[in-house]
């Protein structure tokens, strides 16, 4: 038995609370899992864990067992990382979640410097909008528009979104232009509502100007869940779009979008990196995540407090 990988196995199936899952982001076979947490158990004479055919539960030796093997483990990492020749090229696979958009129109034209910078990482990002399973998914860290609400995770504000309001010339040529954002609450305008996954909601947006404060809502048609979709019914002349300046520019730039409510200014959306608190920090999430920063600098920066 490689008492190194039984400890890491058996983490895993205390963090995901399944043998099954556990073995897929191990990649390895669930009877391999199996016989490694039975190997750590016969050597420790403990048992670590309660199995019943639905779920799996740590016992209190294993909870015990787990703090310090969790804790083990990230000393090894850091011993390795902190080798001159590992921190100058962090390597190994790092998995990532981010939203669509943010993928498609900032994130990915930027890989090739990433991948030139750091050739030894591989980097497995998923692209969505739908809530992630950090521990049970084995995702390294997320980034998200939105406040954080998951207390359990350690998030770290990368960035402010802009947001402005728009319609397609379409829609404002069948529809009219509206003159206030009053009346997309009253009157026949429609919006292209946006549902978040992790409430299944509508989002309202917090509008001022000259000391006065609203919040708009809208009435929708149509609604979607995920950023891409959202903007490409926008550019449809499905309804009003609310929209990070990232994403709206270059369309704006082409006439395909025509902005709204100039005179009002809007709550930027923040912007989160966000991992678990037992994810060790290692030096490939250390880069990316720094990479993320630099890049979030460039197109959404952190604004100021307000009075500051």
């Amino acid at each position: 038995m490689d008492r190194i990988d039984a400890m890491q196995a058996f983490v895993r199936v205390v963090e995901t609370r399944s043998f099954t899952q556990a073995a897929a982001t191990l990649h390895l076979s669930k009877t391999t899992v199996t016989q490694l947490v039975q190997q750590l158990e016969a050597r420790l004479r403990v048992k670590l864990l309660h199995r019943t055919t639905r779920k799996v539960n740590v016992t209190a030796d294993g909870a015990a067992y787990y703090e310090r093997v969790v804790r083990l483990l990230a000393d090894m990492d850091d011993a390795e990382t902190s080798l001159s020749s590992a921190v100058a090229a962090p390597r190994g696979r790092l998995r990532v979640d981010v939203p669509s958009p943010l993928a498609r129109i900032i994130l990915v034209p930027a890989l090739p410097a990433f991948h030139a910078r750091y050739p030894d990482i591989q980097l497995d990002m998923g692209v969505s909008d739908r809530p992630v399973d950090l521990i049970g998914e084995n995702v390294d860290c997320v980034v998200r528009g939105g406040e954080i609400t998951d207390v359990s995770l350690i998030a770290r504000r990368v960035g402010d979104l802009q947001l402005g309001v728009y319609a397609a010339p379409g829609y404002l040529e069948r529809e009219g232009t509206p003159t206030r954002p009053q009346a997309l609450e009253d009157t026949h305008h429609r919006i292209v509502g946006f549902r978040w996954a992790r409430t299944g909601k509508a989002l309202s947006y917090a509008m001022q100007r000259a000391g006065e404060r609203l919040e708009v809502q809208g009435r929708h048609a149509f609604a979607f869940d995920d950023g891409n979709a959202y903007l490409e019914a926008g550019l449809a002349g499905l309804g009003i779009l609310w929209l990070p300046d990232y994403m709206a520019r270059p369309h704006a730039a082409r006439g395909e979008l025509v902005p709204l409510f100039t005179d009002w200014q809007l709550d930027p959306m923040p912007l989160y990196l966000a991992f678990p608190p037992n994810r060790h920090v290692s030096a490939k999430l250390r880069v990316f995540i720094d990479w993320i920063v630099e890049l979030m600098a460039l197109h959404a920066p952190v604004a100021p407090p307000r009075g500051a």
